[in-house]
């Protein structure tokens, strides 16, 4: 297993998160799951470690996937669109990390 880390920064003047949840996931799993996505979980921040602080990520979305190469194979049929649809809910480009699942 492999998972991609999306994370979308705090310094986003606008996300629309009924967008995220209702035609941005849904079109990502549609087009990923047949290639090897696993799950979507999606979490909204709500403060940095200290109660009342600014989180650094508006959203954090966990995408797991059967394999690396199940990862690459999404990328390389969908990300295209998949990365032409932020603007739709956004004005922040995504960080993203790819980790090895250990736990």
């Amino acid at each position: 297993m492999i998972r991609a880390l999306v994370l979308y920064p705090s310094t986003a003047t606008r996300f629309d998160f009924d967008y995220y949840l209702t035609k941005h996931t849904p079109l990502l799993e549609q087009l990923w799951k047949p290639l090897g996505l696993v799950s979507v979980s999606i979490s909204r921040g709500v403060s940095g470690l200290l109660p009342g602080t600014q989180p650094s990520y508006t959203v954090a979305t966990v995408l797991t996937f059967e394999s690396p190469e199940a990862l690459s194979k999404a990328v390389s049929n969908g990300g295209a669109q998949i990365l032409a649809d932020i603007p739709n809910f956004t004005d922040v480009q995504p960080d993203v990390q790819v980790c090895d699942v250990l736990l």
